[in-house]
């Protein structure tokens, strides 16, 4: 079998998909816009070969790059980069060069954009927030007199909360009109929610064959506008409702072969025109693998490799899991320089080493949503956990 990794370099830990796919016996074949004397010497180890292009953005080039492996090992068997970036690029290799082991171009608009999300669930029976799309002041003040303050701005194609918005009144959307930029955004309803994520791995039949998620206490619009605490923890195991509307947008969205971030809220509140209390809404869908260390906190919470369940998943279409694994709560906790903790670093490491899986000071570019320093905690309850978020977020008085 032929896999072409696109990107293996980006993330830094996607060495280790392409190391569980080598594991599995599957050539694996590596493009990037990097020397290859500058991967990692894991994700060296991991390459039967690989081509460098002047830059990944040139289609083009990459288009060449696998043609040349073709040259040198015959037909391609996949073309993935599980990565939300490259996910249109992919699809589009995938056309070129007739590969059926993951979703083609057709399939881009739905898994890109979010107003396109909405239209999937509203087939699906999927309820969730009221939206539309910014495109005249007059339209969305309509909007907002039906919808209600306050509204959230997201772009309709982006990633994570980066340029999101939290709108109070019609002073706040003027001013958003104001410096509105060219691409198109979407406006939407402000729910008051708890985001809980349906995080599974999809096999050829659209088959769950791994399910886990996460709960997130604080969301990370909030973080980045608000400079709170970054928290939520992976759980080990799905409500019973959650795991049921995650496979039903599974099936809407013509999920196969691959890893899936689905996110839900649900309600703290009964809420006009959204719920009741408890109620989950279909937030958005991410058709790769969760980012930063959550597929870590997969595996720490669940005792697996994500990473080798996704390779057997890649081979054998089914996975391999040991029944006697223990289970756990694992929580991440990013902190804020500009907020001042009561218990110091070291106090952390002293009263929760024990706990602390892993700990680091977060660069600059991802401080934003992640907070200035991490810590992954693995926990063997949710009370714990629990007690462990209010130790590291305790504030000074």
């Amino acid at each position: 079998m032929n896999f072409v990794f696109i990107s293996p370099h980006f993330p830094p830990h996607y060495w280790r998909f392409c190391a569980a796919l080598k594991e599995n016996g599957i050539r694996v074949l590596g493009i990037a816009d990097t020397p290859y004397e500058h991967l990692l010497p894991e994700l060296q180890a991991s390459l039967d070969d690989y081509y460098q292009v002047p830059s990944l953005e040139d289609g083009d080039a990459v288009l060449r790059g696998i043609g040349w492996f073709i040259s040198r090992h015959g037909a391609m068997d996949w073309i993935e980069s599980n990565n939300e970036y490259w996910l249109a690029q992919d699809a589009w290799l995938r056309t070129m060069f007739n590969v059926k082991t993951g979703p083609g171009l057709e399939m881009m608009d739905s898994y890109k954009r979010k107003s396109a999300m909405k239209a999937v669930y509203a087939g699906a029976g999927i309820h969730s927030a009221p939206w539309q799309l910014a495109t005249t002041l007059d339209e969305a003040l309509a909007f907002a007199g039906r919808a209600g303050w306050p509204l959230v701005a997201k772009p309709d194609v982006g990633v994570g909360a980066n340029d999101t918005f939290r709108l109070q009144d019609e002073q706040a959307l003027r001013a958003f009109f104001g410096r509105l930029p060219l691409r198109p955004y979407l406006l939407e309803k402000y729910v008051d929610g708890e985001i809980c994520s349906y995080d599974a791995l999809i096999g050829s039949r659209g088959q769950p064959l791994y399910e886990t998620g996460n709960i997130t206490r604080v969301s990370v619009m909030d973080v980045v506008n608000e400079k709170t605490e970054s928290i939520y923890m992976i759980v080990p195991q799905l409500a019973k409702d959650l795991a049921a509307l995650g496979r039903r947008a599974v099936s809407a969205f013509g999920v196969k072969s691959r890893l899936v971030h689905f996110e839900f809220f649900r309600l703290n509140s009964d809420q006009e025109g959204l719920g009741k209390k408890g109620d989950l809404l279909g937030l958005e869908v991410n058709m790769r693998p969760s980012g930063g260390f959550t597929p870590d906190m997969i595996n720490y919470a669940g005792s697996v490799d994500i990473h080798r369940l996704w390779a057997d998943m890649v081979l054998r279409d089914n996975v391999r899991l040991d029944p006697s694994r223990k289970t756990y709560y694992c929580v991440f906790v990013g902190r804020q320089d500009v907020r001042s903790c009561r218990h110091s670093h070291q106090e952390l490491l002293r009263d929760w080493g024990h706990r602390v899986m892993h700990h680091e000071r977060m660069p600059e570019a991802l401080t934003g949503a992640m907070g200035n320093t991490a810590y992954i905690a693995q926990c063997i309850s949710r009370d714990e956990a629990e007690a462990f978020i209010s130790y590291a977020c305790e504030h000074r008085q």
